[in-house]
């Protein structure tokens, strides 16, 4: 087994106290898992899982295989949330997907 980790996309509920439009929410799990492609769908199964009414992922899930090994599965290591008034797609296009990433398709 090798270790990697997951960055998965949400979009939330607009909050009362936000500015912009939207609430993104990027998100980095933990797994141990015998390639990258399984662990990618470890942890969709678990931004599956995470999502209810008041976030919905987005789809959008980036791996990176880690140098040491983690004794982890499925532990949130990284949260950061964002407003912005960009519509799903255009966010996920102007911050993942820009088409300048060094990174291969799974």
């Amino acid at each position: 087994m090798e270790s990697f980790s997951v960055r998965c996309i949400f979009k939330w509920v607009s909050k009362a106290d936000q500015v912009h439009k939207y609430l993104y929410e990027e998100r980095i799990t933990l797994w141990q898992a015998e390639s990258l492609e399984q662990a990618i769908e470890l942890g969709e199964n678990e931004a599956l899982e995470y999502s209810d009414e008041s976030c919905e992922f987005l789809g959008l899930s980036q791996g990176y295989a880690m140098f040491e090994l983690v004794q982890a599965n499925g532990i949130e290591v990284f949260s950061l949330l964002r407003e912005s008034n960009l519509e799903p797609e255009l966010y996920l296009k102007s911050f993942f997907e820009s088409g300048s990433e060094r990174q291969g398709n799974v």
